[in-house]
């Protein structure tokens, strides 16, 4: 099954406190309620042997792979950890807005000054 997970709450200093790239995979996984077993390994479609090796970085992990993990966990603790070790501020560092919730925002704008015009409380 593949299938996207809802979206978690990342805390900065979460990500900050990992030392490898391995450890966020692990913190990626945890947040999206993954205890690095089977099912994770099977909805990735990896064996435990590459998973570990992911872990301990003696082997590399490609964009696709990436962004399977991130979109199962619901994450991007993986991304948000690089980000960390290349300098940038965890905080200020925010997603851009996607076409589809940007026409959502707009609606959601027009809606609002529609009943403002025609006194309808909100």
């Amino acid at each position: 099954m593949n299938q996207l997970s809802i979206p978690s709450e990342v805390r900065p200093d979460e990500v900050a406190r990992k030392q490898s790239l391995g450890g966020a995979i692990e913190l990626c996984a945890e947040l999206g309620g993954f205890a690095l077993d089977k099912s994770l390994q099977q909805q990735l479609g990896v064996d435990k042997a590459q998973f570990s090796r992911w872990q301990s970085g003696s082997e590399g992990v490609l964009w696709p792979k990436f962004q399977q993990l991130m979109d199962t966990c619901g994450n991007d603790v993986p991304v948000l950890w690089m980000l960390h070790q290349r300098g940038y501020d965890l905080h200020s560092v925010r997603r851009r807005e996607s076409e589809t919730e940007r026409e959502n925002r707009l609606l959601r704008e027009e809606v609002a000054a529609l009943r403002r015009v025609i006194g309808r409380p909100q």
